[in-house]
Formats: C-alpha cells, sequence, structure tokens
C-alpha cells in the first residue's frame, strides 16, 4: 500500500504503528501543495483511493500543519 500511494499519488508514507500484526498497520502520510485547495483535492483523492479499497477498515484522520508550526528551516 505505502508503494501504491507513493507511486499513484506522490504521498510519503511511513508505516507507525501495527508492525507485529499481520495485514494490519497504521500508516501517518505527508502530502504538501502550493495552496490550501490543490492540497483538499490531494488528500481527497488518497482518501478515495483508500476507501475504495477497504471500504470497512479504513479510518482517515487529517491534520494540517504549516511550515512554521512543524520547525521551519531553523
Amino acid at each position: 500500500m505505502k508503494a501504491q500511494l507513493h507511486g499513484r499519488h506522490g504521498v510519503t508514507v511511513a508505516e507507525v504503528d501495527g508492525q507485529d500484526t499481520w495485514q494490519r498497520a497504521t500508516l501517518a502520510a505527508a502530502l504538501t501543495a502550493g495552496s490550501m485547495s490543490t492540497l483538499a483535492a490531494s488528500v481527497d483523492r488518497v482518501e478515495r483511493f483508500l476507501l475504495d479499497r477497504f471500504p470497512e477498515c479504513v479510518r482517515v484522520e487529517r491534520t494540517l500543519t504549516s511550515f512554521e508550526d512543524a520547525g521551519g528551516l531553523g
């Protein structure tokens, strides 16, 4: 799934939990865009992609972090 998200949607993905369970994982994804509308559309596409494949077991949470909130360059 991580490779598909990266290859099809350009999403950076990390497995952050569930590594010890078979066929179950918690993934964190990072997306960037030049505008909020472009970012929202990209996140919507990723969410639809996941829900189409795993309609009964996917939960999507969205968190928006600004460059400054993430620590900027320093």
